[in-house]
């Protein structure tokens, strides 16, 4: 139970109190902040008003002739909401955090390359380093070749979150145990790193102006 610092009502950790709507400046987890289930798939226009109706209610601006506490309680509670509606708006994040509340994580700094995307790592860099030093005549060769690259990098990318919401419903319902379901989560999130990584790449040296 927490205290009120607006009207001294002790209540459950939420982010205004219930009495009179003073921001109560506790640590809540990300759904808990936006007034959600904590579930993992999220319509994101219940989040946006969720949002947009929570910020009104707590702004500093609201409290700027309260009380020390009640100020301190709202720039708290202000910047828990925001970091909270940016992370579960984003999938990848909220994919992420979903992990860390269970005490998860990926692999360390996600160094390790998932097994069947190595040989497709290894491919696209050498496709960029011929791209690199191509002479003028094959360079529009391999430059719309490496286009084609990325379109198929791109789609690749797009049945991976595909895969990411189709085991975000999975959480949901329950369908699986929880470790099978987590190995499943930090693998697709592992997936989408690297292959975003590799577009950034690939659209780095599309960039380039060639030499003449």
């Amino acid at each position: 139970m927490i205290e009120c610092p607006s009207c001294g009502r002790r209540q459950e950790p939420r982010l205004a109190c219930e009495t009179c709507g003073a921001p109560l400046g506790t640590e809540l987890d990300c759904f808990a902040a936006l007034g959600l289930q904590r579930k993992l798939v999220i319509d994101s226009a219940a989040l946006e008003r969720a949002y947009h109706d929570l910020s009104r209610r707590i702004h500093p601006d609201r409290f700027a002739q309260s009380s020390a506490r009640v100020r301190d309680a709202s720039l708290r509670s202000t910047a828990l909401l925001t970091r909270g509606y940016r992370t579960l708006r984003d999938p990848i994040a909220r994919g992420l955090y979903w992990l860390e509340l269970r005490g998860e994580k990926l692999a360390e700094n996600n160094k390790i390359v998932p097994p069947d995307l190595a040989e497709l790592v290894f491919e696209v860099q050498d496709e960029l380093s011929e791209l690199r030093e191509a002479p003028g005549a094959s360079f529009a060769k391999l430059r719309e070749r490496t286009m084609a690259r990325r379109a198929e990098l791109e789609e690749s990318l797009n049945a991976l979150h595909a895969d990411l919401e189709k085991n975000f419903k999975g959480w949901d319902a329950g369908v699986a145990p929880e470790a099978q379901l987590a190995k499943e989560l930090k693998a697709i999130l592992s997936k989408i790193a690297y292959l975003r990584t590799l577009i950034r790449d690939v659209d780095r040296e599309l960039e380039k102006p060639k030499a003449a």
